[in-house]
């Protein structure tokens, strides 16, 4: 039987030439695969890795990461199947494959991070990479982490459904075209209890119409384990903080404060008025969070920039 056909992904040379932060960008084979990463900073000052979550890409870190590259080195991938990176097989697509695959591309930039700031489904692999010895950071950030199974109805449809799909040859192409459309965008990111920018807008919109994206975020959702990590929670080691968005429709902060009981020494850190995208609506606040943060670690970053 022949493989089925790879859909199209994009193009740095036509998709890339007005990527966000693009001075920063640069390509680096590891483990098999051809990363999209984003580099900021001096390589003396403390090493963060920026881990964005399902669907997204490096956009999503377009203002937060050049705020903290005064304070921190930091590395920024798009994740396996993302963006820019390539798509490995579909069983690397889960949650330890995905880590051991970030730990591969760390390997290979020589980038040992002090903290690992994910943002949900990105906090997860940090937690996972951590749990199973692959880092040592001195801790983890979760912005909006979505540690926890989904509960009711969703839970219970939510993986099935993404394997459905995941293994329908035309899906990411279906999905693509109906997604083509930025009222429906601009719905869907409404939904999430944030109102980010026209460029996050736009780099949102760019990503769901690449089918090979799709393709990626959907093999992503129908190879996650959450109950898995949810037993392991309480052997997490590192010290974490859980900043969450008030407002956060996709992850409600109440996850935030069960995963705050479950490991012991989680500080939780609630930002009144912001969704599930806080880091893009206000990357000032949360910045400032992050390095405060470092400080009490004894990380001593330097001053961010405006």
């Amino acid at each position: 039987m022949a493989a089925e056909p790879i859909p199209a992904r994009l193009d740095w040379s036509r998709d890339g030439l007005d990527w966000p932060n693009r001075a920063a960008s640069h390509f680096i084979e590891a483990g098999g695969l051809r990363w999209h990463v984003q580099r900021f900073g001096a390589t003396e000052a403390p090493a963060i890795l920026l881990l964005h979550g399902t669907g997204a890409a490096t956009h999503s870190w377009r203002d937060l990461a050049p705020r903290l590259a005064g304070s921190f080195s930091i590395l920024a991938p798009d994740l396996p199947g993302h963006g820019f990176t390539a798509m490995p097989a579909p069983r690397a697509m889960s949650m330890p494959g995905m880590a051991r695959a970030i730990a591969a591309l760390l390997k290979a930039s020589d980038f040992s991070p002090s903290i690992i700031v994910g943002h949900s489904a990105g906090a997860a692999i940090a937690a996972r990479m951590q749990l199973e010895g692959l880092v040592t950071p001195k801790a983890l950030i979760s912005l909006n982490g979505a540690f926890l199974p989904l509960g009711g109805l969703a839970g219970k449809l939510f993986s099935p459904a993404a394997q459905l799909l995941a293994g329908i040859a035309f899906a990411p192409q279906l999905l693509a075209r109906l997604a083509g459309d930025q009222t429906a965008i601009d719905r869907l990111l409404a939904s999430t209890g944030s109102t980010i920018d026209r460029a996050g807008r736009q780099g949102y919109m760019r990503l769901v119409r690449n089918p090979g994206h799709i393709a990626g975020a959907l093999a992503m959702m129908a190879n996650w384990d959450l109950d898995a990590l949810a037993r392991d929670l309480p052997r997490l080691e590192t010290r974490l903080l859980l900043i969450a968005g008030a407002n956060d429709r996709t992850i409600p902060p109440a996850q935030a404060d069960r995963v705050s009981r479950l490991v012991r020494g989680a500080r939780l850190d609630l930002l009144p008025g912001l969704g599930h995208l806080a880091h893009e609506e206000d990357p000032v606040q949360v910045a400032d969070r992050i390095i405060a943060f470092a400080r009490d670690l004894g990380l001593n970053p330097g001053s961010a920039t405006a």
